[in-house]
Order: C-alpha cells, then sequence, then structure tokens
C-alpha cells in the first residue's frame, strides 16, 4: 500500500537551490550593468570637462641690440676749436635713419665737458643725398637760438659737416636748409649759399681722421 502510494504521488517542482542560483545570477548582472552604466557616464563626464592643453606659447628672443660707434665733433670750452667725442648709437640698416640719428645725436649735446655747437631748440625736419651731397632741413630754432659771431657760426658749420663727413665717407658736402628753404648764412658771418665741404683745420691734430682727409682730397677734385 505504501509503495503503490508513493507511486501514484506526482513529482514535486524544485525550487530550492536552483533557483535561488538564477535570481542570485541576475542581480549580480543587474549590478554589473548599472556599475558599467554609472563608470560611462562618469568617463563620458570627465571628458567632455576636460579642457584640451593649450600649446607652448614659444618666445622668440631677440638679438642683442647692435650699437654703431660714430664720432661727434663739439666745440672746445674756450670756443676756439672743435673736439671728437665718441658715441654709440643704436645700429641702422637705413642710410637715412644713420643720419638722422647721428645729427640728432649732435643736437643733443656732448655727453662730456664740451660745449653744444647747436642750439638746444634745434629740429632736425629732414635729410636728403643727392651724389655726395646731403641736404640737411632744420627748423627756424637754427638761426633763432644761434648766438652769432664768426667763430661761432664756423662751430656750427663745421661741427655738422665734419661730424657726417667722416662718418659717412662717401659724403663730400652738405647743404643748410631752414624750413625746407636754402639759406645764405645762419647769423651772416659764414656763406652758405653753396653747398659746404669738409674743413679739418678747426680740429685738434691728434684728433683730425687721416683717413677722412684722404678721401676728402679726392673728392675735391670733382
Amino acid at each position: 500500500m505504501i509503495l503503490e502510494f508513493m507511486a501514484k504521488t506526482p513529482n514535486r517542482p524544485r525550487t530550492s537551490a536552483s533557483s535561488g542560483r538564477r535570481q542570485d545570477r541576475r542581480l549580480i548582472l543587474g549590478a554589473f550593468v548599472v556599475l558599467m552604466l554609472v563608470f560611462g557616464l562618469l568617463l563620458l563626464r570627465t571628458f567632455m570637462n576636460t579642457t584640451p592643453p593649450t600649446p607652448p606659447i614659444s618666445v622668440v628672443e631677440q638679438p642683442p641690440r647692435q650699437l654703431r660707434e660714430v664720432t661727434l665733433y663739439f666745440a672746445s670750452n674756450d670756443g676756439s676749436r672743435l673736439v671728437a667725442e665718441g658715441r654709440e648709437i643704436e645700429d641702422c640698416l637705413d642710410e637715412s635713419d644713420c643720419l638722422k640719428a647721428t645729427v640728432q645725436a649732435l643736437i643733443n649735446g656732448p655727453v662730456t665737458d664740451l660745449t653744444p655747437v647747436l642750439p638746444p631748440q634745434t629740429v632736425l625736419r629732414s635729410l636728403s643725398v643727392a651724389a655726395s651731397t646731403l641736404d640737411v632741413d632744420f627748423g627756424s630754432g637754427l638761426i633763432a637760438g644761434h648766438p652769432g659771431g664768426t667763430q661761432s657760426e664756423l662751430l656750427t658749420v663745421f661741427a655738422l659737416v665734419d661730424t657726417l663727413v667722416v662718418n659717412f665717407p662717401h659724403l663730400r658736402q652738405v647743404r643748410f636748409l631752414v624750413d625746407g628753404q636754402p639759406i645764405e648764412t645762419i647769423k651772416g658771418h659764414v656763406d652758405l649759399r653753396q653747398p659746404v665741404p669738409a674743413d679739418f683745420s678747426l680740429l685738434e691734430e691728434e684728433v683730425a681722421p687721416s683717413g677722412a682727409l684722404r678721401q676728402l682730397e679726392v673728392g675735391g677734385s670733382e
């Protein structure tokens, strides 16, 4: 009887171990998916918020400034002669700029105990070169501020002319202009109606540039 009863009793489904394992796998898989989504969102946010690195700014080093040595002539303290003074100006590639810088240095006056040869209110308006002649155009302050007198005018004229010829040997003579017009004289003592060639007789013998003198003699035959 007992055997018959057991034979007729249907099999009961297994709901213990196998079903529990399947549920655990689902939970683990779901947690893994959620974790991957969270990780992906964090990675995306980090990527979007990351500022691209700024390329390094290349700093171009400027070459050291080159200086050009020039010789300027100023009056001695007793006003009897011209004395050379060395000066350094910024090196220039364009000759016109070099000429302007040299004349301006002469206008600015000496840095030693020598005496200026141009009035402080002198203004350089322009320069122009034609062959071996340089036209120098000053403002009216050259005449208005000049003290006059034969020796003073000689020193002014030849300080400028000698300075330019020494530093720019291809020049032979200088024409003086004021406000764009040629002038006859500064204060009536030195004739400036024609371009003025260099004259080194007012210089101290030991500073007279022999090279420039030889160049001037060649040019004087023109």
